[in-house]
């Protein structure tokens, strides 16, 4: 959210920046250029560049192939945060069902939130809105809860409803839930290419410590 006002802002000052810029005119802005007589008439004369014209198929080709490299590049980005904020839930579930009352429950959640917002706030702030909802599919994936129902089982209905309001400002939806098979089969075949890697490592990691045990 605070991204996406920075970027709106920013938008606003660069916009009113080039209005001015190009209200002005210097004293020597006059741009020389050939020339050529025809019928009494001067005729400026520019040279482009070659260019390659592309076909309609290798158009569309190109803008997919550029949309899921950007994707690609989202996913890497965020995929970790899923993966921890899997593994917070899963700790703050257990440790919420050893405490013995609703009070001490909500001094561990205030708690517990000060210390992720110490960890994790610069971080996230410094999403971009597409990779703030790539990360809320993905926690969905890692958690199987969606965030909305996180918030609501953590914090209430009502928090719930005002982040949610939040994020349908930003184009993002919280109760939205993680679909590998057709909406979100782009991210998923990204992830599998993150966890086949990951996993491929630790392999090598794993051969290298027997390895080296051998030898010592």
């Amino acid at each position: 959210m605070f991204r996406a006002t920075i970027w709106i802002g920013l938008c606003l000052s660069l916009l009113f920046t080039v209005q001015k810029a190009t209200g002005q005119h210097a004293a020597n802005d006059t741009i020389l250029l050939g020339a050529v007589i025809e019928n009494g008439d001067t005729i400026a004369v520019v040279y482009l560049p070659e260019f390659e014209k592309i076909g309609e198929a290798d158009k569309q080709y190109a803008k997919r192939l550029a949309e899921y490299n950007q994707l690609r590049y989202n996913v890497y980005k965020v995929y970790p945060y899923a993966v921890i904020a899997a593994g917070i839930l899963k700790s703050v579930d257990d440790d919420m069902a050893r405490l013995p009352d609703k009070r001490a429950r909500k001094a561990y959640i205030k708690g517990k939130e000060k210390e992720l917002n110490s960890r994790f706030k610069n971080d996230l702030e410094n999403l971009s809105i597409a990779q703030g909802q790539i990360l809320v599919k993905l926690i969905d994936r890692e958690t199987g809860k969606n965030c909305y129902g996180i918030i609501k089982e953590m914090k209430g209905g009502f928090s719930a409803v005002i982040w949610q309001s939040v994020a349908m400002l930003f184009s993002n939806n919280l109760k939205r839930e993680y679909d590998p098979t057709d909406r979100d089969k782009d991210i998923e075949q990204i992830v599998q290419e993150i966890e086949a890697y990951n996993y491929h490592r630790y392999q090598m990691q794993q051969q290298t410590m027997m390895r080296r045990n051998r030898l010592n």
